[in-house]
């Protein structure tokens, strides 16, 4: 068994066909595939790009689905965000965005969108498109490693993939321990320790924002991370995250 984890697709049909064509000749039983947002973008054919994720042809994997920063930014145009103002859109891209955006999805397609997940809980992973904490948080491997563990206790999670920062890496914390120290107003100090297994922190890559797709393999039984790079012609460009 394994699952392709994939984000940042931002409406390049054409990047996801090579994605889809590089899955079907690897041969490996690939049975998932998890789609980290960013699906649509301001750019490209949204449309037939949605419809194409749910049209699963022979020797293709089942397709889940989560909400990435491009589909929380349209939702809170459309007033169904977590937040009412688009101010994130506007500081980065200037107010005539939001306009460009709102045109780019069919209003008919949106509440689709907004059925999308959070994030996805599978086994001992998280799959989101920013982490725990958000679709806007940005994790790297120079992100501190104390952010990292937080983000990952959160859930209880050992694999948290993620798709924001478009980069493919694969950050190990090694097993180590947690010790922490409560006082109350009524109770003495107490000294707490916990034990953390090996955990791990994924970027998954950028399909759509390049002329090279990356994406990422995972074997859930083995706990193998295969990162996957393929040539693809891009149509959006300057959107990829």
């Amino acid at each position: 068994m394994a699952w392709a984890i994939l984000s940042g697709i931002v409406g390049n049909l054409r990047a996801y066909e090579a994605v889809l064509a590089d899955v079907r000749q690897s041969r490996l039983a690939i049975d998932e595939m998890f789609i980290l947002g960013d699906v649509i973008g301001p750019q490209g054919d949204n449309a037939a790009l949605i419809k194409r994720l749910y049209q699963r042809r022979p020797g293709e994997p089942r397709v889940a689905v989560c909400q990435g920063w491009w589909e929380e930014q349209l939702l809170i145009l459309h007033g169904l965000g977590r937040t009412g103002e688009p101010t994130a859109l506007i500081e980065q891209y200037g107010a005539a965005m939001t306009k460009t955006l709102w045109d780019a999805v069919p209003r008919e397609l949106v509440r689709q969108i907004q059925s999308w997940e959070f994030g996805i809980f599978e086994l001992d992973c998280l799959l989101a498109h920013g982490s725990s904490l958000g679709v806007d948080d940005v994790l790297t491997p120079d992100t501190p490693v104390v952010t990292l563990v937080d983000r990952l206790q959160r859930m209880e999670a050992n694999y948290l993939f993620c798709g924001r920062s478009g980069l493919t890496f694969d950050y190990e914390i090694a097993m180590g321990q947690i010790q922490s120290t409560v006082q109350t107003l009524d109770q003495p100090a107490t000294n707490q320790s916990r034990e953390l297994p090996t955990k791990h922190i994924v970027g998954v890559g950028n399909v759509g924002g390049g002329e090279q797709a990356t994406y990422t393999l995972f074997y859930p039984e083995s706990g193998q991370i295969q990162f996957q790079q393929v040539a693809c012609q891009t149509s959006p460009k300057g959107f990829g995250r």
